[in-house]
């Protein structure tokens, strides 16, 4: 028996003093927190670069790093910035991601780190780079893009970059990559598991597609043809548009999808298992022309389908993928999650939308899933049993065997129904952990603001009764 649980949260929300969540100590804290509890996985976000709305959904680079994660505090004991410079980084507003100040003062901040780097430093960042070629990558990319005032590749009009801002983005990969080991190694060692996610599409202005263009639907401007994006589904009427170019997936299979074989292989030198987003994507995906207005304008094409699936799996190996099978699930879908032997989700916040047999309701979970109460799209659980009727809310409370009106109380049933279902795996946002209302909410889809700025303090990390998810993980077996 292999039943275990985890926690949803992105190192973006990590306690700390410097605008953002980062790889130092608050990190193993919240690991310590995890194994006290009784949990086995921490799982996050997407660990590149954010775009302009802040989500990491949509970077600049699909291998490379988020700058804002590197910690501070670690570079002042290497002696690449100064006290001064580190206090001038503390946390200036209320405790958000200070995403506007990032903006401004973090890069400033790590070319002058990058500058002080020792010789010896720099043959290390030379070998690590020879060993990764798509961080190298990366980090010219961004060089040349600054170079060119931040316009996008498609207008750049030369492709030579300052050497220091060169170096500072390489320093920049290597920092990241080297501190981030190092909490996946004190992780293991107290028997915690990290899963991390791997968005399904690249930013047309990015890196992957500068470099990669011929896998890619564009024009001969080098403009999308077609765009991504999702029908109307549960949470928009008009779909979603997203706007991300589509793959050339005839030219990727000439290759064996390389591409997708080296993101997934990177991505599993960072994390012991991956989330692939919008799995259904791998079946059909949804083309829309590059001039629609709306996700409406849009329609199903076939996708590489068991051929992408099978180079996945050679790829991983024994460990963990899970596909993210939400939204419009066809049989075909359905058939293909059964042919990869990948895990699916399911979500509670689903579980009363349809009859008795959803797929969604503890009782019909498989064994082979990861359940979740909610995902970082989702209102969280308080909200949820906020958002529906009394009738429901009695409903959903009475089926977890709860039969009160305290919606914490009501909450909890709910996780404690989870964590003695069938699913091998149970999930739980950090922010369902503590019974925190809409305020705190990660993302909501198709609003471009006010979302992924959730942060948590240490003060309200150590409120929660470590004690009890531990009695509840130990009766479940999933200790």
């Amino acid at each position: 028996m292999n039943r275990k649980s985890g926690v949803l949260m992105h190192v973006s929300t990590l306690p700390g003093e410097y605008s953002i969540g980062s790889f130092g100590s608050e990190a193993r804290y919240f690991v310590d927190f995890l194994a006290y509890c009784g949990f086995s996985w921490w799982q996050t976000l997407p660990f590149c670069m954010t775009d302009e709305c802040n989500s990491p959904y949509k970077s600049f680079a699909a291998f490379g790093a988020n700058p804002y994660f590197i910690d501070l505090p670690t570079l002042y004991e290497k002696e690449l910035i100064t006290e001064a410079e580190l206090e001038e980084a503390k946390q200036k507003s209320p405790y958000l991601c200070e995403y506007d100040r990032l903006a401004k003062e973090r890069l400033v901040l790590l070319k002058k780190a990058s500058k002080r780097v020792s010789a010896e430093e720099k043959i290390k960042i030379s070998e690590f780079l020879e060993k990764y070629d798509e961080l190298e990558q990366a980090a010219r990319f961004l060089a040349i893009r600054e170079a060119n005032g931040e316009k996008p590749w498609y207008e750049w009009e030369n492709e030579i970059p300052d050497s220091e801002t060169l170096f500072m983005w390489q320093f920049i990969q290597y920092e990241f990559f080297t501190q981030w080991l190092k909490i996946k190694k004190y992780a293991n060692e107290k028997g915690i598991k990290l899963i991390g996610d791997v968005p399904i599409y690249v930013a047309l202005d990015s890196c992957d597609v500068w470099a990669h263009k011929e896998l890619f639907q564009l024009d001969k401007d080098n403009r999308p043809k077609c765009v991504a994006g999702v029908p109307p589904d549960y949470f928009s009427e008009d779909g979603q548009l997203w706007g991300n170019p589509l793959y050339n997936w005839s030219e990727m299979k000439k290759d064996s999808y390389a591409w997708w074989c080296k993101r997934v292989e990177h991505m599993l030198t960072l994390f012991d298992g991956v989330r692939i987003d919008h799995f259904r994507g791998f079946e059909a995906y949804w083309s829309v022309p590059a001039d629609a207005n709306s996700a409406k304008a849009g329609k199903w094409v076939k996708g590489p389908g068991r051929a992408l699936v099978d180079k996945i799996r050679e790829t991983a190996g024994e460990r963990l993928i899970i596909a993210e099978d939400l939204g419009d699930i066809t049989p075909q879908v359905a058939a293909l999650l059964k042919y990869s032997k990948f895990p699916g989700m399911r979500v509670f916040q689903f579980a009363f939308l349809g009859d008795r047999d959803s797929v969604h309701l503890p009782h019909n979970y498989d064994k082979n899933c990861i359940a979740y109460t909610g995902t970082h799209d989702n209102a969280t659980l308080l909200s949820y049993t906020w958002e529906v009727t009394p009738e429901e809310r009695r409903a959903i409370f009475s089926y977890c065997g709860y039969d009160g009106e305290d919606k914490e109380l009501g909450c909890q049933a709910i996780m404690r129904t989870m964590l003695a279902s069938p699913a091998d795996t149970v999930i739980f946002p950090i922010q369902d952990i503590l019974i925190y209302g809409s305020d705190t909410r990660m993302n909501t889809p198709g609003v471009a603001e006010g979302n992924w700025q959730y942060r948590l303090t240490k003060d309200q990390l150590d409120s929660i009764d470590r004690k009890k998810f531990r009695i509840w993980n130990e009766d479940c077996f999933r200790v």
